[in-house]
């Protein structure tokens, strides 16, 4: 290959480039990116960066000497528009095209989006733009802020925002947040941290629409409120809307490329063309699409390899792994928690509904076996933790004859 295009200038797009050139190619290297940004973290966007403790300097991912040593060409504030298979081209919604050899798709997930959140002080937080405009806007002094969602983006976020002394009410449409990563049993206990934040936590109710009032000429109504399918209205002059994302593949439509809540990949990150590989939130791996720091990090190097063989050669599966920062405590996880899986808590304990101080460590077993471990404040044990779990997961191993 004598062009590799990466599309998507974030996390997983920056380490697949580093990768590109750490397993030898030494050809033309391009990176697009739809942000004018270079490479950012984003995961402190709605922890310190949101409350002031971090500036942008601290969330750069890539400086000027590693970017002279990727020796790479830089598009950014431009968005892929169209992959031409046959044509072997890139094209770029200002015109231009990219001729390549290889292509590596990297472009993301984009936050979901609510009907009515057109509407003045109605948010999302994903990007470095949107985390700018919310936190000047949390600036204006105390606010009743409605956060939509109790996931992980809305509970940091909610967090952030009573730590900076607003009045803060998480909306969760299921009984409880978190269910599906942790369980009943541990998302009842990890959502008592809002109660200990000084959070209003309402659940089991899904958000019916938004109020609002004001505007004219070229400035749109502000929002005023939030209408909850049970007929309850909260109040609200900022609202945060945190209900997951989708993965950025429009711009593949008509490519040939299978989508289905990403791009379909094998377990080796490789496409049904063996010059396109897909990583990070937007690649739907074995099938499953997991949208966590450590696959954006660890998927490059599986699939810039397949990409540099022309075809599957080696495999990727590693453990599920995610943290969240929440009210002052670190929530980890790490494994393949089952529906029927028991859970046993072997240090620490629970208080009043919620981790005692100190936190906790939990094991999730299936037949005498551990599955997954949770941890609140517990990082060491959690480590050695997941590092066994890790060992018991099947080695990659090379795929003959593909």
């Amino acid at each position: 290959m004598r062009t590799v295009t990466v599309v998507g200038a974030s996390l997983a797009g920056l380490y697949a480039a580093r990768e590109l050139r750490a397993q030898g190619f030494d050809g033309r290297l391009v990176l697009i990116g739809d942000e004018r940004h270079r490479p950012y973290d984003r995961p402190p966007l709605s922890k310190d960066f949101l409350a002031g403790r971090a500036d942008e300097a601290r969330l750069a991912l890539t400086d000027a000497e590693e970017r002279t040593e990727l020796d790479a060409e830089w598009y950014l504030g431009v968005r892929a528009r169209g992959l031409d298979v046959r044509g072997r081209t890139v094209l770029l919604d200002d015109g231009r095209t990219i001729s390549t050899d290889g292509v590596v798709i990297a472009t993301g997930a984009g936050a979901r989006r609510l009907a009515g959140d057109d509407l003045a002080g109605v948010h999302t937080l994903r990007t470095l733009d949107d985390a700018r405009a919310l936190r000047a806007e949390l600036a204006r002094g105390p606010l009743r802020i409605v956060v939509i969602g109790g996931g992980f983006i809305g509970a940091e976020t909610a967090s952030s925002c009573a730590a900076l002394g607003h009045d803060v009410t998480v909306v969760e449409a299921a009984a409880l947040p978190l269910v599906p990563q942790l369980g009943p049993r541990m998302a009842a206990v990890c959502a008592a941290l809002h109660r200990r934040g000084g959070v209003a936590l309402v659940t089991g109710t899904g958000v019916a629409g938004l109020r609002g009032s004001g505007g004219g000429g070229t400035s749109p109504p502000a929002v005023t409120g939030v209408r909850l399918s049970d007929g309850r209205v909260l109040d609200a002059d900022v609202v945060i809307v945190g209900i997951g994302a989708t993965p950025n593949t429009g711009w593949l439509a008509g490519s040939t490329l299978a989508l289905h809540d990403g791009v379909l990949c094998d377990d080796g990150c490789a496409t049904a063309l063996p010059q396109v590989v897909a990583v990070g939130d937007v690649a739907r791996v074995g099938g499953t699409r997991a949208e966590h720091w450590t696959s954006a990090t660890e998927q490059p190097r599986v699939a810039v390899r397949n990409l540099l063989a022309g075809r599957t050669v080696t495999t990727g599966r590693s453990l599920p792994y995610f943290w969240s920062d929440q009210y002052g405590a670190r929530i980890q996880f790490a494994g393949r928690r089952h529906e029927s899986d028991t859970v046993r808590i072997v240090e620490g304990g629970i208080e009043e509904g919620g981790p005692a101080e100190g936190g906790f460590l939990a094991l999730y077993e299936r037949d005498g076996r551990t599955t997954a471990v949770l941890s609140v404040d517990r990082p060491r044990p959690f480590t050695r933790v997941r590092r066994e779990l890790a060992r018991s997961e099947m080695p990659a191993a090379p795929t003959a004859g593909l």
